[in-house]
């Protein structure tokens, strides 16, 4: 039987589920069990239609479709076949799954790359993407305070109250980008602004930072400073970083070659931070197959976790 996931079935699975997977699934591609390829995508009248697949070995493949014409509507769709049968295991359709996954392989890096002791949080952005980000970080730090910054008032407003609500971790609205990252021990920059939004000079020494917008070099949401500052640079996807085109910013001189694989810093085969004072910057590509693999998880248990 083929089981079906709604937006609110995933939107009831618990962090700390899916940062496990997400951990296991950046094991796994470095590892070499999980094959991962960069996304592909076919240009439409209008937008694009783009496919992200992976294949854990002997177990699974699938894939997710999105498209990018911005339509009121627009679901995304996540399909899971079992590798030896080629049947139809499990299908989630909606924007849940994907931003789930990527709150959960932000939730993995600052577990990895942030300070054991970190506890306040500044995130800028105040959408789908900046919710699961401070949701999953939550589940790997005791944070004592989240401030958030975006352009709206009453949307930053709202996300403070969803903090304080349901993470039960005081959170304050601020009104510039820079007091929300100010003194801050992990920062979330989650917007779809194309260009940057901070200074790195607003940013403590010790800082976390997790980028999950455009980081291209013609539309970042971050500058060349950010990367200047940072003495740890990490991706979850190598192999996507390299893709982009136009290409990512960590992927010219002179940040070339300082970009490190999650992965291999989970495996302890290359090192994470090493010092209390260093920044470190996760830039979030979104590992091909963690959709696929998160659903995987959630059909094990018949439906998200409760």
């Amino acid at each position: 039987m083929t089981l079906l996931f709604s937006d609110e079935d995933v939107a009831a699975v618990d962090a700390p589920f899916t940062v496990a997977a997400m951990r296991d699934a950046l094991l796994a591609a470095y590892e070499g069990r999980l094959i991962a390829p960069p996304r592909a995508s076919a240009q439409l009248d209008g937008g694009r239609m783009v496919l992200t697949a992976g294949h854990l070995t002997g177990e699974w493949y699938g894939f997710r479709s999105y498209d990018t014409f911005g339509l009121p509507v627009s679901g995304q769709l996540v399909v899971l076949h079992d590798a030896r049968s080629g049947a139809v295991r499990a299908i989630a359709v909606g924007e849940e799954l994907g931003s789930r996954r990527t709150g959960g392989l932000g939730g993995v890096a600052v577990d990895a790359l942030a300070r054991r002791d970190a506890a306040t949080l500044g995130v800028v952005g105040s959408g789908r993407q900046a919710w699961t980000q401070v949701w999953a970080a939550a589940a790997v730090r005791q944070l004592r305070e989240v401030t958030v910054h975006s352009r709206s008032a009453a949307r930053r407003e709202a996300f403070a109250a969803r903090v304080r609500a349901e993470l039960g971790v005081p959170a304050r609205a601020v009104d510039s980008a820079a007091a929300a990252v100010r003194d801050r021990d992990v920062v979330v920059l989650a917007t779809t602004s194309t260009t940057p939004v901070l200074a790195a000079t607003d940013l403590a020494p010790g800082t976390h930072v997790n980028t999950v917008g455009f980081k291209q070099v013609n539309r970042h949401e971050f500058g060349p400073d950010l990367l200047d500052a940072a003495d740890v640079l990490v991706t979850d996807s190598p192999a996507q970083a390299a893709a982009y085109v136009p290409p990512m910013l960590t992927t010219v001189e002179p940040y070339a070659g300082r970009l490190r694989d999650l992965g291999a810093v989970l495996a302890g085969a290359v090192p994470g931070r090493t010092g209390a004072d260093q920044i470190s910057v996760f830039c979030s590509t979104g590992l091909a197959g963690t959709e696929v693999f998160l659903l995987d998880r959630l059909a094990r248990v018949g439906a998200a976790p409760r």
